[in-house]
């Protein structure tokens, strides 16, 4: 049996729970202040904390020792992930972290979904059920009545 360290599941647990985590904070401290200001000081510190961890781990390498295809795909993924980010704190801005949340892990139906046709995954018809109830359940929990 494998070390809880060493699972996927572990690590995505404590992905959702930092991902809620994030939003509660960003939502409070969005408040004041312009939201692509609170995103770019929110990606300040995930810059310092990531060369923190890579400094600690050893993980530097030189830019050249990354292949071009992967290094092509992680700047298209920071693109996204910049995008992402600045329509989540605008979205936070605007509405309750509780319906903006929800609609943001709408991106799980959508990463299934992509998974399938650009990556050639497969899902089964519970898997295909389950990302439905995701669907579902994340625009009852934003309706507003």
């Amino acid at each position: 049996m494998k070390p809880l360290l060493d699972t996927w599941q572990f690590w995505a647990l404590l992905s959702a729970g930092f991902a809620a985590l994030t939003a509660i904070f960003a939502k409070i401290g969005v408040g004041p202040i312009d939201s692509d200001l609170a995103t770019f000081l929110r990606t300040l510190v995930v810059l310092a904390l990531l060369a923190v961890i890579l400094t600690l781990t050893g993980g530097w390498r030189s830019p050249g020792a990354i292949p071009p295809r992967a290094a092509l795909f992680l700047v298209l993924s920071g693109f996204a992930t910049g995008a992402s980010w600045l329509c989540y704190f605008r979205a936070l801005k605007l509405g309750d972290a509780a319906r903006v949340a929800p609609i943001d892990k709408l991106s799980v139906v959508l990463v299934a979904v992509f998974g399938v046709v650009f990556l050639g995954e497969t899902l089964t018809l519970p898997n295909w059920l389950g990302v439905g109830l995701i669907a579902a359940g994340a625009v009852l929990v934003a309706w507003r009545v």
